[in-house]
């Protein structure tokens, strides 16, 4: 039974009281207009929680822009919800048409750095966050006490002699819940065994991002990924305001799980709005995403901080391949991925 502002509702209590539930929550698809974003379609979605938030369609079913509460919570780069046409795969191309985002998925095969692997020349963090998808479907229904409002498609990487590799995507929230939920099926469709690599690329900005911000983790170790990262160790979980030509750090952490075999992680800034506080947590699977990646980026105009669960490092498939780390799927194999992310303000209660 969903409480709204306070106040517990059945289904036939809120019919009583409004001519259409798009009044409180609603789904919506639409369409760019304009430059490099015409064409690129998506799917708006809204509840009564105060989470807004789009879905691109035609960018690997990736978040763009989220509120809560009118708060604008990710970080966007200037180049905008890039129609996949413009996508540029090769090399370090990706961020030129990369428009940042609440969340850019990197796989299927390639994450990391731009590499040579075996005959495949690979750019930075694959190919599906640049594909569009196929089948997809929106929509809001009861499921019994419930109210969901929801997502779905499907995204293919593939290539002639190659890989076959096809992920379903449904994102989904409740009518009442500052919650959204991402699961993700990827399957092998191929018939030979496909290198797997795959991380989920959550891009968090101003103003949740501050001086005040920490990242709050479970029992855990941390390795640095090169020489940037190691001389800001000491200082991984906190961050600066905006800093001219800061070097990118990234941290690979190592999180402990609770009884259930879940991760729990949380990005707070608790001086938020007069010590209202912002914040959100993501919570998954540790078997499903064994690395916790850290993207660290206080430059000024790329003030940006990643969270991004992953099975892999980011140093490319042919380091991952080297090391040993590399995951396979086999023919037919298919994998689940599941994510669930809560937005609060930890002051609130005490205003």
């Amino acid at each position: 039974m969903p409480e709204l502002w306070g106040t517990k509702y059945t289904r036939a209590e809120l019919a009583e009281r409004l001519g259409d539930l798009r009044q409180l929550a609603d789904v919506r698809p639409f369409e760019f207009s304009d430059g490099l974003e015409r064409g690129t379609r998506g799917v708006s979605i809204r509840n009564a929680a105060g989470l807004a938030f789009r879905v691109l369609l035609d960018r690997g079913m990736s978040l763009y822009d989220l509120q809560f509460r009118g708060v604008p919570v990710p970080f966007l780069s200037a180049a905008g919800a890039v129609h996949p046409a413009y996508s540029d795969p090769a090399g370090t191309g990706w961020l030129r048409t990369w428009p940042g985002g609440f969340l850019t998925s990197c796989g299927l095969t390639q994450v990391g750095s731009p590499c040579r692997d075996g005959q495949e020349e690979l750019g930075l963090h694959g190919r599906v966050a640049g594909l569009p998808a196929e089948n997809t479907a929106w929509g809001a229904d009861w499921q019994e006490d419930d109210y969901l409002l929801w997502v779905e498609g499907e995204v293919r990487e593939s290539v002639v002699f190659g890989e076959n590799l096809l992920i379903r995507r449904r994102i989904w929230t409740r009518l009442e819940t500052p919650c959204l939920w991402i699961e993700d099926r990827v399957e092998n469709q191929g018939f030979k065994a496909a290198p797997h690599m795959f991380l989920q690329h959550f891009n968090l900005g101003f103003p949740l991002v501050g001086s005040a911000a920490r990242l709050i983790l479970p029992e855990h170790s941390t390795r640095p990924r090169d020489e940037s990262a190691a001389a800001g160790l000491a200082d991984c979980l906190s961050f600066s305001d905006p800093v001219a030509d800061f070097p990118e750090q990234v941290f690979y952490h190592d999180l402990s799980a609770d009884a259930d075999g879940r991760a729990e992680i949380s990005l707070v800034n608790t001086a938020f709005n007069g010590g209202q506080g912002l914040g959100l947590s993501l919570r998954y699977a540790k078997k499903q995403y064994p690395v916790f990646v850290e993207w660290k980026m206080m430059r000024a105009g790329t003030y940006v901080v990643g969270l991004e669960p992953s099975n892999c490092r980011v140093e490319g498939r042919a380091a991952e391949r080297a090391s040993g780390r590399l995951q396979f799927l086999q023919p037919g194999e298919v994998r689940r991925y599941a994510i669930e992310v809560e937005f609060f303000e930890p002051g609130r209660s005490a205003q």
